[in-house]
């Protein structure tokens, strides 16, 4: 919101998201994506079957290892950003002032990597320990960085958005501090030691290197959007970037918090060869998907242009740009579903150290997507590369619980019928409430600031009520949904 209202959709924010998305997107094969998913398993075998020296020696000869890598890979970006932005955006080339902006700002986030994913592996320790709390409320860090440099600090730049990127840069340094402490109460605050051939260095690298692709093949996908969409007009790239925050906002809160929590858990059950366990924890986060991403989906669905007017609606950003963001918004919620199953079920599948399966469908759907951009580009422009990237994510999801229930690792427990039913009867009661209520954007245009969030919030409060009485009308109880 703050970013929308200080620059709008604009040649500075589409040169700002590439900045950012472009370690951002490295982030996500070396800190939560791949890594987390190969390094979990290992660590919780360890902490589980091996003695606390054992568990220490492994988290000092990972962080010496993963600092070394990302120390080299963090010193090429910053020699290549001028190609890299050619490659991540080959249409900016067109406009030098947005080529030479981006390259610029790339400079500034591109350290960011380095201090993110050694981030991100405190959290995977700590999360491997059961301590969620620490790990959960970093990325705040990041957002609160990014607000202050927008709202203080934009006047001291010639470019005003430069502010971003070093509130990127700065704030990658103190997601990295925060976590220390807490890996000091445990006594795991790593001496980085590099040796790549020790034992648990190289079992954790031989089942990144597929997962490298396999686990971040949502990532991979909306890239490809964001290089396709720099051949549109200017303010494609920052409609996709609005709408994709909205669409990971139920994704994040809720899709990455299950996998966070399943994958430690899902690993001890395989740890201790208790696959029923597994399969009852799996089964439950199914449940839960259904239960909050389907209504989330058709919230952002329905209520798209009134979430994009009162959130982002200015002087800066005009009707033009709610109309335009809200297409690629529907577009995106298509996948929704499909977006955290993904991250729900590939954990099915790295919790056993499997990581070949997951990347053999990750090329089906990256492959998909790629086919359906080009399809789509011409007569959906911007929302035509959202929409393909949902409906590979869908291909995705699918894929993965097939071969899930092809290796007979995971079968459904008794009771999906009546929930399916449940699900689709509150789902139809909100959507229809919702429909008729949500009004015509004309109407959201005209009415004040706090009119406009009072009506929003009443809106989602109620089709949230709608969904749950409807839900405890036919029988539908917490009781249901409790792991036991």
């Amino acid at each position: 919101m703050v970013i929308a209202h200080t620059f709008g959709a604009s040649t500075s924010t589409d040169a700002f998201f590439i900045a950012f998305k472009i370690p951002n997107f490295m982030r996500r094969l070396f800190a939560e994506g791949a890594f987390s998913q190969a390094f979990t398993p290992i660590l919780t075998e360890y902490k589980t079957q091996r003695k606390a020296e054992e568990v220490k020696h492994l988290v000092d000869h990972i962080a010496g290892s993963l600092g070394g890598i990302l120390l080299l890979v963090t010193s090429i970006g910053l020699i290549l950003a001028p190609i890299l932005v050619l490659i991540f955006a080959p249409g900016f080339f067109q406009d030098k002032v947005k080529y030479d902006l981006t390259v610029a700002m790339l400079q500034i986030t591109f350290p960011y990597l380095l201090f993110i994913a050694l981030t991100a592996f405190a959290g995977a320790v700590l999360n491997t320990y059961g301590r969620f709390a620490a790990p959960a409320l970093t990325p705040v860090l990041l957002n609160l960085c990014l607000i202050v440099a927008a709202v203080w600090f934009t006047p001291y730049f010639e470019q005003p958005v430069m502010a971003l990127a070093y509130a990127v840069f700065f704030g990658g340094v103190i997601q990295l501090v925060f976590q220390l402490p807490f890996l000091h109460r445990l006594h795991l605050l790593p001496r980085p030691r590099f040796n790549r051939h020790d034992k648990g260095v190289k079992r954790v690298y031989r089942l990144m290197i597929p997962a490298l692709f396999g686990v971040s093949v949502s990532q991979i996908n909306l890239l490809i959007d964001t290089l396709m969409a720099s051949f549109l007009v200017t303010g494609s790239v920052s409609w996709l970037y609005y709408s994709d925050r909205l669409m990971e906002f139920p994704l994040g809160i809720f899709g990455l918090a299950l996998a966070t929590v399943m994958l430690p858990d899902l690993s001890k059950s395989v740890a201790k060869n208790d696959m029923q366990n597994f399969n009852k924890t799996l089964d439950w986060a199914l449940r839960w998907v259904f239960l909050i991403a389907i209504p989330s989906m058709l919230g952002l669905i329905i209520l798209a242009e009134p979430m994009l007017t009162t959130l982002f609606h200015n002087e800066k950003f005009g009707e033009h740009e709610v109309i335009m963001t809200a297409r690629s918004l529907i577009a995106y919620a298509i996948g929704l579903v499909g977006f955290v199953l993904i991250k729900v079920l590939a954990s099915g599948f790295y919790s056993r150290q499997d990581t070949r399966t997951p990347v053999k469908i990750a090329v089906i759907a990256m492959i998909t997507n790629i086919v359906l951009n080009f399809a789509f580009i011409l007569p959906l422009a911007h929302a035509g590369l959202a929409l393909a990237t949902s409906l590979a994510a869908l291909l995705n999801a699918g894929l993965l619980y097939r071969g899930l229930r092809l290796e007979k690792v995971f079968q459904p427990q008794a009771g999906w019928r009546i929930f399916w039913l449940r699900i689709i009867m509150a789902n139809s009661c909100m959507a229809i409430l919702l429909w008729w209520g949500s009004g015509s954007l004309s109407e959201w245009l005209n009415r004040g600031t706090l009119e406009q969030v009072l009506h929003l919030f009443a809106w989602i409060v109620a089709g949230a009520l709608v969904y749950f009485f409807t839900l405890f009308v036919f029988g539908f109880r917490l009781r249901h949904i409790i792991l036991k």
